[in-house]
């Protein structure tokens, strides 16, 4: 939870008026290399929601993460483990391991009734666009794919993109807090 990204993520997204909660997996707090049981892992998910929701009960609530933290919050909602919670935001979500896809990680999405947020770059080896465009289709209407040019799974861009890191970062953050904004209660 302290890593870079996820701390300049939840400055930007604070500066587009989007509080966050960050926490941490069993294995990380651990310092294990090896993740948690998915049980364990959606089941951390729904905790922390557990808190957010009663810390912040008078607001809007999404959930989400960066790579697997994302994924695991969607296993956690296929699951119906959210509660209140009214949309899913994934930064990266890893579709495939590095380079070998497919779309098996995908599978429990169409048990997700929310609105999904997906923000995923064109260099991202764990979301070939070209599986992930047509997984997004076909949960139609609950799912939002906002792509960005030349920004790899950590949303590094090339200098070639026009834009910077920090240029992006603000744009995840704009584009979460405009499709969180659209949301109907």
């Amino acid at each position: 939870m302290g890593h870079p990204f996820l701390e300049r993520l939840a400055a930007e997204l604070a500066s587009a008026g989007i509080a966050t909660l960050r926490y941490q997996f069993p294995y990380m707090e651990e310092r294990r290399r090896v993740p948690d049981k998915p049980e364990l892992l959606a089941a951390t998910v729904a905790a922390a929601v557990g808190l957010a929701a009663e810390t912040a009960s008078e607001l809007p609530l999404l959930a989400g993460g960066k790579s697997m933290g994302g994924r695991m919050t969607s296993q956690a909602a296929a699951e119906n483990l959210l509660g209140p919670v009214k949309g899913l935001v994934f930064f990266g979500f890893p579709l495939h391991p590095p380079n070998r896809p497919n779309i098996k990680r995908a599978e429990h999405l169409e048990k997700v009734s929310m609105p999904m947020l997906f923000l995923q770059g064109t260099r991202d080896t764990l979301a070939d666009l070209t599986l992930l465009r047509p997984v997004c289709q076909k949960l139609g209407t609950r799912a939002t794919l906002h792509i960005i040019p030349e920004a790899d799974h950590s949303f590094h861009v090339l200098k070639k993109s026009g834009q910077t890191d920090a240029e992006v970062m603000t744009q995840l953050a704009r584009t979460t807090a405009a499709w969180a904004n659209g949301l109907k209660d």
